[in-house]
């Protein structure tokens, strides 16, 4: 269960995704949080260069291999506005962090790009937990899950 405190950061998430599509990027944006509640590092997609890995989560997960024990990335929190994709999903597995708390699924992304006749992209959107089954996952968060839909809404053009 998401706390009231830990709403703060994700609301940072929807501004960096706000920031990111502002910039001309896809909208997402994460937020990495210590035990003690303290930011560690934030980021925000950086896509639209071409590098296509350029994830916030996927940033997040190198920022913290080469800056945290494995104690702290165990004790750290990814706060995001979309659940993680495969690839984000598998780095933060493999460095180690903690816990994921995302604003919207990407069981839901896929539906809203459904509505909006948008192609899926090339690698298949599963769960956080079908390519990393040991990370405790919390989302979707419904009160912001409204936002990113938006973003992701301006972002694709569609009405």
């Amino acid at each position: 269960m998401v706390s009231d405190p830990e709403l703060k950061y994700l609301h940072r998430c929807v501004e960096l995704a706000t920031e990111a599509l502002e910039d001309g990027d896809e909208p997402f944006g994460s937020v990495l949080v210590g035990p003690e509640g303290t930011v560690l590092a934030e980021d925000r997609n950086r896509v639209a260069g071409g590098d296509h890995t350029r994830h916030p989560e996927f940033e997040l997960a190198r920022w913290s291999a080469a800056h945290l024990s494995p104690a702290e990335r165990a004790a750290a929190t990814v706060y995001t506005s979309g659940e993680h994709c495969p690839m984000c999903a598998a780095a933060h597995a493999w460095v180690g962090l903690g816990r994921i708390v995302y604003v919207s699924s990407s069981a839901q992304l896929t539906e809203w790009l459904a509505e909006w006749g948008v192609p899926a992209p090339p690698v298949r959107p599963l769960p956080v937990n079908e390519v990393a089954p040991g990370v405790v996952v919390e989302g979707p968060v419904p009160g912001l899950a409204a936002q990113v839909r938006e973003l992701q809404r301006r972002f694709h053009g569609r009405a």
